[in-house]
């Protein structure tokens, strides 16, 4: 049997920690039982979807066409996921589109470019995945701080308009602080990672039976992707964003 296979009866017995949460849950009366066997069984039906999907994606003789459709369905709906956590922010559907799209050429034209992998579906998706997951909740993020400064600053914006300074001039310590508050995390992470705790990718290659020095290299250059993603994503979002709180004569829209 491989090391990495489970079998059913593993995944059967695993699901005894989902028990442990629901009586810690009726212990101290949390109200989070419908939550925790939900959030479980959408888990399960999800992955088993993605699953199956993969299937038709991961063989070598797989055209890299269906790992491109992927592609283009996985950014859309995170895109879509984008909007709907911060609909307020102008324009932010397109912006979040374009955002994911030049993460994914810079990170994946680094990673596929220098050949640090084989340019395949078997890692196309996996990677593109990678890249977006980790960016969203930053692209959430640095979109609402920009949207909530521009209501709550309001005043000292237009002071410094009023000044003579330019709209980019005038947003520019908010647009500073908003992504220092979206990377920071992310940097942290990547600190802690290998003291405090032991990265997923790594986990599972080390469980599936891989070397744990290869084990680290891939990790390795997986982190180096999730922070090179979010950067540019967020980049891109902030810089977006910005442009489209001010009009063209320089004035801050009313939100």
């Amino acid at each position: 049997m491989n090391r990495a296979d489970i079998g059913t009866a593993g995944l059967a017995a695993s699901s005894i920690l989902i028990a442990v949460a629901l009586a810690i849950s009726l212990w101290r009366q949390l109200g989070l039982e419908r939550d925790l066997v939900w959030s479980a069984l959408r888990a399960l039906v999800q992955l088993l979807i993605v699953g199956f999907a993969l299937q038709l994606v991961v063989d070598e003789d797989d055209p890299l066409w269906r790992s491109s459709v992927w592609l283009v369905v996985m950014h859309v709906f995170a895109a879509y996921t984008t909007w709907r956590r911060a609909r307020d922010v102008p324009a932010v559907f397109p912006l979040s589109l374009a955002a994911y799209a030049c993460s994914a050429v810079v990170t994946l034209g680094v990673l596929f470019g220098f050949g640090v992998y084989e340019l395949e579906g078997r890692t196309i998706v996996p990677l593109a995945g990678i890249v977006v997951g980790n960016s969203l909740s930053a692209t959430v993020l640095v979109s609402r701080r920009l949207f909530d400064a521009a209501v709550e600053r309001r005043a000292e914006i237009e002071g410094r308009l009023a000044l003579g300074l330019s709209a980019r001039e005038a947003f520019r310590p908010i647009l500073r602080a908003s992504l220092r508050t979206a990377l920071v995390p992310q940097i942290e992470t990547t600190k802690a990672v290998g003291i405090i705790a032991l990265p997923g990718a790594m986990v599972g290659l080390i469980l599936a039976g891989t070397d744990p020095g290869d084990a680290v290299r891939v990790q390795v250059s997986v982190m180096y992707l999730v922070l090179g993603s979010v950067a540019t994503t967020t980049a891109v979002m902030s810089l977006g964003i910005s442009t489209k709180l001010f009009t063209r004569a320089d004035q801050l829209i009313r939100t």
